[in-house]
């Protein structure tokens, strides 16, 4: 088998078995705790431009099965696993992970320590890393030097949004879901609830959008600094107040900023299947599912019309808002993905309650 290697910008090297795509890749390197759910990571698009690194010891022992893609392809940089299942034991599996990855020429390694590469990235922060074959002619202080050089990328939604409109028709509310890098599963629970949908790019202008006459807006998950999504802040500056409105991760955070708010870039994000949330409104804990690399400042609310809703139990960040004046609110992790349980997807109906309400409303001025 042939080795490969994961060179950290900070000059630590590890040494692997190759496998995936025999191509080199250079990206973010970030770790996720979720025990399962490695098809529906791989499909993220906010993991845009990111080698992941599994926490869970054995992954790809269910094989590939595309009825769980969150997106039609996998946008990593790369993958790094402990232990590679080679003989995948499911019936629903398609193919083997290795065989995936190499369709999308996205390259792996594993049998390297993930313990401690993710207490490297626990202690510094995502850091940036290449993944490279192994052979005489490496030239490791070479690569260490490009890495130091790299700048972060920037504009990761315009990378992973629709680039045209498209519907989701359905007998309910009209819903516009604007994709800043959408998982499926936020489309999935929205049809299920009936929702009349259409899915417009990131930086659809307000006019436009509310020229389609929508009963609400959801705003998706994508990936990168919310702070990039300049458009997308601006649009929604124009939209609050005028329809109900729902964000989801980084549609939480461009919410947030829209109202004055400031958000900052965690030390090695939140990336699981297993994060509890206190819900300040009803004191229940709900466990949850997270991919984010960037949080609200608490201190930057004072003097906005937001309150905070939700908050993590693992380090105190915020994990939800509402508006003190307008039917809109959002959460920072994943409702739609239901990581064991299904404690958050009581979300999506209480969008569908804010829409009726405000219909009534309107019916009644």
């Amino acid at each position: 088998m042939k080795k490969r290697l994961l060179i950290l910008e900070d000059g630590t090297v590890f040494e692997g078995a190759a496998f995936g795509s025999d191509r080199a890749s250079q990206g973010e390197v970030v770790f996720t705790t979720g025990m399962t759910g490695y098809e529906e990571t791989l499909t993220d698009p906010s993991f845009y431009g990111q080698i992941v690194t599994f926490t869970y010891p054995l992954i790809g022992n269910y094989g590939i099965n595309s009825d769980d893609f969150e997106s039609i392809a996998p946008v990593v940089r790369g993958v790094v696993v402990r232990e590679l299942t080679k003989i995948p034991s499911n019936f629903r599996s398609e193919m083997t992970l290795d065989e995936y990855l190499k369709s999308h020429d996205i390259p792996a390694i594993e049998g390297i320590d993930t313990r401690k590469l993710t207490r490297i990235i626990r202690s510094k922060g995502a850091v940036r890393a290449m993944l490279t074959q192994a052979d005489e002619e490496v030239n490791i202080v070479e690569i260490v030097k490009r890495l130091n050089e790299t700048p972060y990328l920037k504009n990761h939604v315009r990378e992973v949004s629709s680039k045209m409109p498209f519907p989701s028709p359905g007998r309910g509310k009209r819903v516009v879901l604007m994709d800043f890098g959408m998982k499926k599963g936020i489309l999935r629970e929205l049809n299920n609830r009936h929702c009349d949908v259409l899915v417009v790019p990131y930086n659809t202008p307000a006019e436009k959008i509310l020229s389609f006459r929508p009963e609400g807006i959801l705003l998706s998950n994508g990936p990168g600094n919310p702070a990039d999504v300049t458009e997308g802040i601006e649009t929604i500056k124009q939209l609050i107040g005028k329809v109900p409105m729902f964000g989801i991760c980084l549609g939480h955070q461009i919410i947030a900023l829209a109202c004055g708010a400031k958000s900052f870039k965690l030390p090695f994000g939140h990336r699981g299947a297993n994060h509890p949330v206190k819900n300040l409104q009803t004191g229940i804990v709900e466990i949850t599912s997270q991919n984010h690399g960037y949080a609200i400042d608490a201190n930057s609310l004072e003097g906005t019309d937001l309150e905070i809703t939700h908050v993590s139990l693992n380090d105190g960040t915020i994990e939800g808002l509402k508006h003190k004046k307008y039917p809109v609110f959002s959460v920072q992790f994943h409702p739609e993905a239901s990581p064991g349980p299904e404690d958050s997807n009581y979300l999506f109906d209480e969008f569908i309650k804010l829409m009726e309400q405000a219909g009534e409303e309107k019916q009644h001025a």
